[in-house]
């Protein structure tokens, strides 16, 4: 559910948004976080057929960096939450594959 839908929601409803359970829309962060999202995807990932997802590329991060204009007093901050989106990723991709190795083993 967007921003704009949990709105026209509660206002279809005649109630007043409940801003702690309001989903953000982009607007609400920092532009950091859009060029961080860009950048995350501009990474190549690295799949392998037995093991799945493995992670981002991160041969080409100082590039991106550059790229998207990324100042070095926050390339800590950019490089902790790419690692924090990529382990999310690794989890996700793990759950799918183990879900998937579970099911071929009951047949």
């Amino acid at each position: 559910m967007t921003k704009d839908q949990y709105l026209e929601m509660m206002e279809q409803m005649g109630e007043e948004p409940d801003w702690e359970k309001c989903p953000p829309d982009w607007e609400d962060f920092p532009p950091i976080i859009g060029d961080i999202m860009n950048l995350y995807h501009s990474m190549g990932d690295r799949v392998y057929p037995d093991v799945g997802y493995v992670g981002k590329d991160f041969t080409q991060l100082k590039f991106f960096l550059k790229h998207y204009k990324i100042q070095k007093h926050q390339h800590d901050f950019v490089i902790n939450t790419i690692l924090w989106l990529d382990s999310k990723a690794i989890e996700k991709s793990q759950k799918k594959i183990k879900a998937a190795y579970d099911k071929m083993k009951r047949k």
